[in-house]
């Protein structure tokens, strides 16, 4: 058998030739052979690790070219759009919702609708989202309006089985396609005891004074439930290990996730104290852009205003990309 052995940190990924006879996932592989249809000769090749601090497990090795040519010279400048999930049922109903996973409103999707007509100028080469549906239906939705009609695709690598079946062979494809990671870091804050129960009830309950404390202190947490500081602790760190990483490296990213999960990643890239960061508001379904130049983040607005190029202020480079799009679409 023929087969090529790839080592990265602690895993080993080994794949499997097209001469093989024997499936690519069976049982003595240690991971599903990640691999690709080259468009030349047809054999099955290893999809490279494109940072070298990525885990083999990180699904969006899987759309890194393999090419052999020499790489492009990474940008200087990335862009990095927020956009808060629309409307869900349970916001609709004004109940606690915290991570029982409740889908969007009819409101909810048109607002995902509108965020991605307001974004559509503005290049995604990579999506994050929550575990949650209603992050990931605002960012599949939010997509079905960009001028560059790539395809966003949920990469599914929670088990072996999963990774082999979602595998694409068509090199074509993967370019016209746009991983779509999910991760539970980016959840909303968890509201313990308060999940589900009815807003104003709640108020009446427990006191006012109370429920603020519970909803808009930084380090008080609800009953079994998380603090503002404790989800930031779980967001910001996943932001600078997984998503920062990316940017550094030219990629421009669209994270689509929660009104506490986005506020402690705003905390981070604005560098807000915990005063500030209690009193930041973010509406369901307008997107912030932010751009990173030069290791730092400068945030360039949200679409609030009478021009998206206005409000946005766009960098020379995101200029350059629409004037592109007008030419070729």
């Amino acid at each position: 058998m023929s087969a090529t052995v790839f080592h990265h940190g602690l895993q080993t990924i080994q794949v499997f030739s097209n001469q093989d006879k024997s499936l690519p996932f069976n049982k003595s592989s240690h991971l599903s052979p990640w691999q690709r249809i080259s468009p030349n000769n047809l054999r099955l090749r290893p999809i490279q690790v494109s940072t070298p601090h990525s885990s083999v497990d990180n699904p969006a090795q899987l759309f890194e070219n393999n090419k052999t040519s020499k790489p492009k010279k990474k940008s200087n400048e990335a862009a990095l759009i927020l956009i808060r999930h629309g409307e869900s049922l349970w916001n609709e109903k004004n109940l606690f919702t915290g991570c029982v996973d409740v889908p969007l409103t009819k409101k909810g999707v048109e607002e995902a609708i509108q965020a991605g007509k307001k974004i559509c100028n503005i290049p995604v080469d990579m999506i994050y989202t929550s575990a949650l549906i209603r992050a990931q239906m605002t960012a599949m939705l939010s997509m079905t309006q960009h001028r560059q009609k790539k395809v966003p695709i949920i990469m599914h690598s929670e088990n072996e089985r999963a990774k082999a079946w979602s595998q694409i062979y068509s090199e074509e494809t993967l370019k016209q396609s746009i991983p779509v990671i999910t991760a539970w870091q980016l959840n909303e804050r968890m509201y313990g005891r308060l999940q589900g129960l009815n807003k104003q009830q709640t108020a009446d309950k427990f006191g006012k004074e109370q429920v603020h404390e519970w909803r808009r202190s930084y380090d008080i947490p609800p009953p079994n439930g998380e603090s503002l500081e404790m989800c930031a602790e779980r967001a910001v760190a996943y932001f600078k290990e997984h998503i920062e990483p990316q940017m550094i490296a030219g990629k421009n990213v669209m994270i689509a996730a929660h009104g506490n999960s986005l506020r402690s990643i705003i905390m981070y890239l604005d560098k807000l104290t915990s005063k500030e960061v209690i009193n930041l508001e973010l509406s369901t379904g307008i997107p912030m852009l932010y751009i990173h130049k030069d290791a730092k983040f400068m945030r360039r607005g949200s679409p609030a205003g009478p021009t998206e190029a206005g409000v946005y202020a766009y960098s020379k480079k995101l200029a350059l990309y629409r004037e592109k799009l007008d030419e070729f679409l």
